[in-house]
């Protein structure tokens, strides 16, 4: 197989700030440090030579030392960080984080959109007008979002077609539960629109991580590799997150297995050539 891009990971120094989301026993086996050199074996074993570095918290401080991390890295190749969206100086904010050491890895921003109470939080005019300074920046758009905030996935994508939105680990489907409906109608009129994108990640810790299979997965993937085609769809481990469920080394197995009816250059997009074009790698 050829080299693979990891389009989505996360690392954390708790010594450098708290992880305010790691809470409770269910998250306590990722409460540690997670490090780039912790992930460069995983990936190299799993023919990984290029990743996406993601933003894991809402605190502006984070980004530049990711693109510091990803200016001192050879795995690293683009970095989706965080800005206030909201904020009237945000295409100066943009401005600035590309100029900082390592800034030309910048290829994405992103919010922790799950969190926000108003499920329509994307269609707000100042959230808006934040994601219009992200396309003006050249820049992507990650969505990080639950099923019932798919709609405004959809109504921001439609409204701002110069702007790429890539949407995380498949909109977060209740692979636990086994249903399909609400979730894959609204990926279907989300992926219905050409400004946007999947990511094949996040399914095993929407699953039940005890018992998962595979199989169990498919579902989900088919839909969206269905809905986006494999040239709209790409590959993300999101480790270290992964591991509250699956090895690295299971999570990348496991998305080969799932598009093992792709042909090679389908499965070449997906596992590289769309993270490539997407994040301008």
């Amino acid at each position: 197989m050829p080299a693979v891009v990891d389009a989505h990971h996360h690392v954390w120094d708790l010594s450098v700030r708290d992880q305010d989301w790691i809470r409770g026993e269910q998250l306590a086996p990722i409460r540690r440090n997670f490090t780039l050199d912790d992930l460069a074996p995983l990936a190299h074993k799993s023919g990984v030579t290029a990743t996406v570095l993601v933003q894991t918290v809402t605190v502006a401080e984070e980004t530049p030392e990711f693109l510091a991390l990803a200016d001192g890295h050879e795995l690293v190749a683009g970095v989706v960080g965080w800005a206030d969206l909201t904020r009237p100086d945000i295409a100066e904010t943009l401005a600035r984080l590309a100029a900082l050491p390592g800034g030309r890895y910048l290829k994405g921003i992103r919010h922790q959109v799950q969190g926000e109470p108003d499920p329509e939080w994307l269609l707000r005019p100042d959230v808006l007008r934040g994601l219009a300074a992200v396309a003006a920046a050249g820049l992507v758009y990650d969505l990080v979002v639950l099923p019932h905030q798919l709609p405004a996935c959809a109504g921001a994508a439609a409204a701002l077609p110069g702007l790429t939105f890539v949407l995380d680990h498949c909109g977060k489907p209740p692979v636990a539960s086994g249903a399909v409906e609400p979730w894959a109608g609204s990926v279907r009129a989300l992926a219905a629109l050409p400004n946007t994108v999947c990511k094949l990640s996040g399914l095993v810790t929407e699953a039940d991580p005890a018992t998962w299979t595979p199989d169990a997965l498919r579902p989900y993937a088919d839909t969206v590799l269905d809905a986006f085609g494999p040239g709209r769809v790409m590959f993300g481990s999101d480790w270290p997150v992964c591991t509250l469920a699956a090895t690295y080394e299971q999570v990348t197995e496991a998305a080969q297995e799932l598009t093992g009816s792709l042909t090679p250059g389908e499965r070449e997009a997906v596992f590289g050539g769309t993270a490539t074009r997407v994040y301008r790698l």
